[in-house]
């Protein structure tokens, strides 16, 4: 499959369409996602929205972008100090073992770390900065010990998330403070009386509000515009909404994000998955019952724009699928090193171009893994039918089949692969075996060649007659 900065389009909530992919500087992306806030073992919900960013991450760089990719991490919050208070732990202590846990989560899921996770807690002094910035130019104010956004002072707020200024003003969807000029106004410092989890400002001992961090950690590690912000939808708003207001404040710079991209919802029984309705799954329990592969199978079977439910029989189908690709890759291999020199049939390899072609135009296509994936299934189909017709295979053919499923599957982040490798020594010694088998078949000893078929797959060796020849390949 051919690479190269494709003809992409992607969907912007910010437009509510498609539009045609052109990063500022091509081909460098510089892409923010929203981080965790590390007070529990992560969930499938988690696992939904850094699955899928991983994959756009990959799908770009397969089509020849340069991706610096930055994930925060939120390791002070409210939700972190009452853990801290209930177990008698540290804030600190209880971020720690929390990011711990979702990194090794994440690596399980063969989820790529972003080029740098900037913290909270590390970027306190540019907070701080930030915060006093927007209080000299007049968009933000002090009101005992608290800073507020004045949300009025930014007459685009609400075009990201289409709510109306008119409504946050009726309070239906605002924290009440009466300090404030406006219940739209939103926290940028907060006070904090409690010892121990806050730091030092010109407004008095406090912590940061939650937007301010991911305007100050996206622009200071991307600069004042960024080609992709992504995040669950449930960011929308307030959260991101938010974070445009004070960024475009602060720089200046109107357009702080051009491709807004957002997840859909991890259900459960129609109801979104979260901690605080307590309908969760973590990741940690699904990977003791399935492997990684399938998980992200399952997961990119969904477009990421759409919610997905989850269900323990659509992990089921998805690990069904992975080991029919995995069988396919196995079997081509075993074919290959049987194979006899040449190209092999034409309409062979036009199957192989219109399948590797169609895949390309689907993940060009708003990064449609769903599409792309049936793509892939239906090579795998053909190139078995294929197998299953033919007693001699000519090399070429068999070769393009395994790179492009083999590709296919890299780009998605499935951890399969290819096959396992086989040290020289014991392809020799494999093939031995299964030369003296042959010759125990064409004298008829079926009780030998039964027995060392039998004493190979124990060994995790399967074999499969074609005619007068075998071919062999290695289970996992």
């Amino acid at each position: 499959m051919k690479e190269g900065c494709a003809v992409l389009r992607v969907y912007n909530t910010l437009s509510r369409s498609k539009e045609p992919f052109e990063p500022v500087e091509p081909p460098l992306v510089r892409m923010y996602v929203c981080g965790p806030t590390v007070y529990d073992e992560a969930h499938m919900g988690h696992a939904r929205t850094y699955v899928a960013f991983d994959t756009i991450r990959r799908i770009l760089e397969f089509f020849g972008y340069e991706v610096f990719y930055v994930q925060n991490i939120t390791d002070i919050d409210d939700k972190i100090i009452n853990r801290a208070e209930a177990e008698g732990a540290s804030p600190a202590d209880i971020a720690e073992r929390y990011s711990a846990s979702y990194f090794r989560d994440m690596d399980d899921l063969n989820v790529r770390r972003a080029d740098v996770h900037p913290r909270v807690t590390d970027h306190m002094e540019d907070i701080i900065e930030a915060v006093a910035r927007l209080i000299e130019k007049g968009v933000a104010y002090e009101a005992d010990g608290n800073v507020y956004f004045e949300v009025s002072s930014f007459p685009h707020y609400g075009r990201l998330s289409g709510v109306k200024f008119e409504e946050l003003i009726a309070g239906a969807r605002v924290e009440p403070d009466a300090a404030k000029k406006n219940p739209a106004d939103f926290a940028l410092w907060k006070k904090e009386r409690r010892e121990g989890v806050g730091w030092s400002s010109p407004w008095g001992y406090g912590r940061p509000g939650w937007h301010i961090e991911c305007s100050v950690m996206s622009t200071k590690y991307l600069g004042p515009r960024l080609d992709i912000h992504g995040g669950g939808q449930d960011l929308i708003f307030p959260h991101h909404e938010n974070e445009i207001a004070q960024s475009e404040s602060l720089t200046g710079i109107s357009s702080f994000v051009k491709y807004w991209i957002h997840t859909g919802y991890l259900t459960i029984k129609g109801e979104k998955m979260s901690k605080s309705l307590g309908n969760y799954v973590t990741i940690r329990e699904v990977l003791r019952r399935h492997s990684a592969g399938a998980v992200r199978l399952f997961l990119l079977s969904t477009h990421y724009r759409s919610p997905i439910d989850f269900m323990w029989e659509g992990l089921e189908a998805a690990e069904s699928n992975l080991r029919y690709l995995v069988n396919t890759m196995d079997r081509l291999e075993a074919s290959i090193r049987q194979a006899e020199m040449g190209s092999g049939p034409v309409e062979m390899h036009a199957k192989i171009t219109e399948n590797a072609k169609k895949f390309i135009l689907a993940l060009e296509d708003d990064f449609s893994t769903p599409v792309a994936l049936s793509h892939m299934y239906r090579l795998a189909r053909e190139l078995n039918a294929y197998l299953d017709d033919q007693e001699t295979f000519e090399r070429g053919v068999l070769e393009r089949g395994l790179r492009v499923i083999a590709k296919a599957c890299e780009t998605l982040g499935i951890v399969t692969g290819k096959s396992l490798s086989v040290p020289e020594i014991v392809e020799k010694l494999i093939k031995i075996l299964v030369e003296v088998r042959s010759d125990a078949r064409r004298r008829r000893d079926w009780k030998l060649a039964d027995e060392l078929r039998e004493k190979l797959r124990e060994s995790g060796v399967v074999l499969e007659d074609k005619g007068d020849k075998t071919l062999w390949k290695i289970t996992r």
